[in-house]
């Protein structure tokens, strides 16, 4: 075990330990577990913004999120419901702002989760921050 303040490679350091035993320290934590995709929700990168968001034939709610943000891991469920309550309706999208930089700041996301409705390739709503299921459902049911 390292002891604080002594690792060589580390840019900052810190006086406390770790609480986690060393022989579970290996099992990783919450934040390194990948938010699984769903069968009802799209994900979308930059390079099929275009295609999959802008020239889609009806409205796309557009979910830009990341894996290390609990709001968004909180409402990534209520999303997948809202996708499969409205197929064939509704699609649903997620960006990964980490991994695509370039659309959130082309439509000015500067905090997550952020939704924005888009609408024959234009945005039409946004909302910045989670909702409660009942609240998104009935946001999403305003916007389309």
């Amino acid at each position: 075990m390292i002891k604080p303040g002594t690792c060589p490679t580390c840019l900052l350091s810190c006086p406390s330990t770790n609480r986690i035993p060393s022989d579970k320290a290996a099992t990783g934590s919450m934040i390194e577990k990948r938010l699984p995709m769903s069968e009802h929700t799209k994900p979308v990168t930059d390079a099929t913004f275009e295609t999959d968001v802008l020239g889609a034939s009806g409205p796309v709610l557009v979910d830009f999120w990341a894996e290390w943000c609990g709001p968004c891991r909180m409402i990534a469920p209520a999303l997948e419901e809202v996708a499969a309550e409205n197929t064939g309706k509704l699609t649903v999208a997620k960006v990964n702002i980490d991994e695509n930089p370039d659309s959130p700041n082309r439509y000015g996301v500067t905090g997550i989760p952020t939704l924005i409705l888009f609408k024959d390739g234009q945005p039409i709503a946004k909302q910045v921050g989670a909702l409660p299921k009942s609240a998104l459902k009935q946001w999403v049911s305003g916007n389309i």
